[in-house]
């Protein structure tokens, strides 16, 4: 009995911590930025600093208080996530599957990516005057400009998983004689899953970059037509505030997409949790 207890509180004392860790880790990446906003406000208070055009917090935070009890932050930012939220599934899905198609087949590569890999290169805000000949002024061309942010780098991870694969996977599949099915399910696809959840994390960044351009060509809500507002009204107090809503819709979308992705990582022996 005292060996079984001795061996269970073993192996259960460690894991405590462990679980602790993330969330101390969570919090202390709260630090800089608290510790810079506190500086800020004691340098304007002490008129050691000018905060006319760099508002101290305790403004950004009555703006945002402001806007938040009006109802309008809430409008701005739903009507941004809508778009991001269109535009990435767009944008994600036509470029895992065109990724697929050039990494898993050398024809298709040798169509398609030269085009691609050209129109890459082309900056976000070239598209716009075509995407509102094409879609206009209305969603059609703002989702369309976002999706075209998240393609490049999902369609780019996908290829270059698929290209990446060791070959020894393969034979160790062939090995245990798995069909092609079987070789896809239980080789190919842990094999790309985890380059592909990281372009997808790099894609949905993109997507909330290239919102800000969508809703500056003529948007009447989001968080980029704030901006806007803010800038043609003298408000800098409203632009830090669509800036930093922007910081954190950011932040809770990519903590959402990790922990949807998470589970099917689950099978990975990673290094780092050992550190």
């Amino acid at each position: 009995m005292s060996a079984v207890g001795i061996d269970d509180e073993t192996a259960a004392g460690p894991t405590r911590p462990e679980s602790r860790k993330p969330r101390r880790l969570a919090l202390a990446g709260l630090l800089l930025p608290v510790l810079l906003a506190i500086l800020w406000e004691v340098l304007v208070r002490a008129g050691i600093a000018n905060g006319r055009l760099m508002p101290p917090p305790s403004v950004v935070g009555k703006t945002l208080w402001g806007l938040a009890a009006s109802g309008e932050l809430l409008t701005h930012a739903f009507a941004t996530l809508w778009r991001v939220a269109a535009g990435f599934g767009l944008g994600a899905g036509v470029g895992t599957l065109l990724g697929a198609l050039t990494g898993a087949l050398p024809v298709a590569r040798g169509l398609l990516d030269p085009t691609l890999q050209a129109l890459r290169s082309i900056p976000s805000i070239a598209w716009v005057p075509l995407f509102i000949l094409w879609f206009g002024i209305f969603e059609a061309s703002k989702v369309a400009l976002i999706a075209v942010g998240v393609f490049f780098p999902v369609y780019l991870g996908v290829a270059a998983a698929i290209l990446g694969i060791d070959r020894k996977i393969i034979e160790v599949g062939r090995v245990f004689r798995l069909g092609r099915v079987a070789m896809v399910r239980r080789v190919l696809l842990p094999a790309i899953l985890p380059a592909w959840f990281t372009a997808l994390r790099s894609g949905l960044g993109l997507g909330f970059m290239f919102v800000v351009a969508a809703e500056i060509m003529g948007a009447s809500e989001g968080l980029g037509y704030l901006l806007v507002d803010g800038q043609q009204l003298g408000r800098p107090d409203t632009i830090i505030a669509a800036i930093i809503s922007f910081a954190v819709l950011g932040k809770l979308a990519d903590a959402l997409l990790l922990a949807l992705t998470r589970p099917f990582l689950a099978w990975q022996d990673l290094g780092r949790a050992k550190l």
